[in-house]
């Protein structure tokens, strides 16, 4: 989400057009020389459709307003994906340069680490080797996790924390995360779905046998874990989000709209459609309140505490590390029942995301200013909604309308359907009404809607699932993503999962099942 480390970062340099728009946070400063940095470019955005025009601040306010209105539903897909799609969103727009930083980095290796992919460099880092990233590593091979606090009668437990800095001379730097991309603690589920993946790669290690060098040993568990992620994105979590024929069709057929000729082995680009408006669906999937836990069950587990209990967004409730009575029970964030029924929690059904729709959870008008770079001034105000900064800043890139789109589409023989004027206005009867716009404004919001909501209002028409324009965008984003990784499943097409049910099968409740040692002890520590 967005151009740099901070969600309030609004920068975008955009290949063959320059950088759009300014910082409000801005990036960590750099220890390169000059040269070096100068050589460099930023983290690369392209443009796939044309440039649209601007709708107004104040048309944008009207409709934002009305997306944070309350209401909405609840939809099929587990809630957990929705914190897995941002922990995703953060591998492919990380930026690692801030830690792969020093004097024999050539400009060629910051362009690669510049550039979208599914390395989960937002994992690794550079590697144990790396003065920038030794602190996220155990040892050689091994990544660090941390330890909660006791609290409440519940122990400290080891490995259910991510591992945290604890010295400093405040809390906020006793409490910050060791970990490359400190997005990923901006909030509690995003941070246990970081804290999930180290353990996934610590049990890969272990799982290598003697048979494997130690010298290979992180490189071989690397390489493992992410092919064994970029097959659960394929086969997993796309085909929730998104028409599964649309996601069959780009991975069997090609892409036509993403980058279509890039030869597989070129540095992928991000499209902007991608960054600021179809992949920002995971919002709209976003609840109020969450059955987290044996201690905080549904209407205790509320959206600002898990952004409380988190170091950038939060205090973690004046901890130095999270409180052993916030760990996660994953029961109920996935569904396990289908391949491991004893894992369903008694009484409690696992969370469902919200409908990905055009209505937003009402926390998301007035967003804690850690999450997105702002100052106590922005509490309260329009700045401090989501969907507003959403939109602005849709504007802010030039981006192609939902209709712009749509054409374009056509025009590269994708066969999408424009939506009408009644359907944008009137959705499903379960989205974001627009009554509050003026005559004029409707109208100019009705032939020049931004491209988040437009994606946004043709999954509501679809059930909840994206399609059409936005399912095209993601899909081809994903493919383009994976295929120019360093490990790459769709160039090494013999590979299959080894850590799944069978050689064709690995979902995220596989990864969470692995990872957590398949015991329930561990994937719900605190219990029923």
């Amino acid at each position: 989400m967005g151009g740099a480390r901070r969600h309030g970062a609004e920068t975008f340099s955009i290949v063959g057009e320059g950088t759009l728009g300014e910082s409000a946070g801005g990036r960590q400063g750099r220890s390169l020389p000059a040269s070096t940095e100068a050589a460099a470019v930023p983290f690369r955005f392209s443009r796939t459709g044309p440039k649209g025009v601007a709708v107004g601040e104040m048309i944008l306010r009207k409709v934002a307003n009305a997306m944070v209105e309350g209401g909405g539903s609840f939809g099929t897909i587990p809630a957990g994906f929705t914190y897995l799609g941002q922990f995703i969103d953060h591998d492919l727009t990380f930026d690692a340069t801030d830690v792969m930083l020093g004097e024999d980095v050539s400009p060629a290796e910051l362009l690669q680490a510049r550039s979208p992919s599914l390395d989960l460099d937002s994992l690794y880092g550079s590697g144990p080797d790396s003065d920038k990233s030794a602190a996220f590593y155990r040892d050689d091979r091994h990544l660090k996790v941390g330890t909660t606090v006791s609290f409440g009668g519940d122990p400290a437990r080891a490995g259910f924390d991510l591992p945290r800095v604890g010295t400093g001379s405040t809390a906020a730097a006793r409490r910050k995360a060791l970990i490359p991309d400190l997005r990923n603690d901006e909030n509690l589920a995003v941070a246990q779905t970081h804290l999930a993946f180290i353990r996934f790669h610590n049990r890969v290690v272990d799982a290598l046998g003697p048979a494997v060098p130690p010298g290979k040993r992180l490189f071989r568990a690397r390489r493992s874990v992410t092919k064994h992620y970029q097959w659960m994105i394929r086969h997993d979590f796309l085909p929730r989000i998104c028409d599964r024929a649309i996601v069959r069709d780009v991975f069997v057929n090609g892409r036509k709209i993403v980058e279509p000729d890039a030869a597989p082995m070129d540095v992928p680009t991000m499209p902007v459609e991608f960054s600021v408006a179809a992949f920002r669906l995971g919002h709209s999937m976003i609840r109020r309140d969450y059955d987290w836990n044996a201690r905080f069950p549904v209407a205790f587990g509320t959206l600002q505490f898990l952004f409380e209990f988190s170091a950038t967004s939060g205090t973690l409730n004046g901890n130095p590390r999270l409180p052993s009575n916030w760990i996660a029970d994953w029961r109920r964030m996935y569904d396990f029942r289908p391949v491991r029924p004893g894992l369903a929690v008694p009484g409690h059904p696992f969370n469902r995301a919200r409908r990905i729709d055009t209505l937003l959870a009402m926390p998301l008008d007035d967003l804690p200013p850690g999450s997105f770079g702002g100052t106590a001034a922005d509490i309260g105000t329009i700045q401090a909604n989501l969907a507003f900064r959403n939109m602005v800043r849709g504007d802010m890139v030039k981006l192609a309308s939902g209709q712009q789109m749509a054409a374009f589409c056509r025009s590269k023989g994708v066969q999408v359907a424009t939506l009408t004027d009644a359907q944008v206005r009137g959705g499903s009867n379960r989205g974001a009404v627009l009554d509050g716009l003026t005559t004029l404004q409707r109208q100019r919001f009705l032939a020049n809607t931004p491209l988040w909501f437009y994606i946004l209002r043709e999954a509501e028409l679809n059930n909840g699932k994206l399609t059409g324009v936005g399912a095209r965008i993601v899909a081809e984003t994903f493919h383009r993503a994976i295929e120019g990784s360093r490990d790459s499943i769709l160039r090494d097409t013999a590979w299959r999962p080894r850590f799944g049910p069978d050689d064709r099968t690995f979902r995220m409740i596989d990864l969470l099942f692995f990872a957590f040692e398949g015991n329930a002890a561990l994937l719900a520590p605190l219990g029923d």
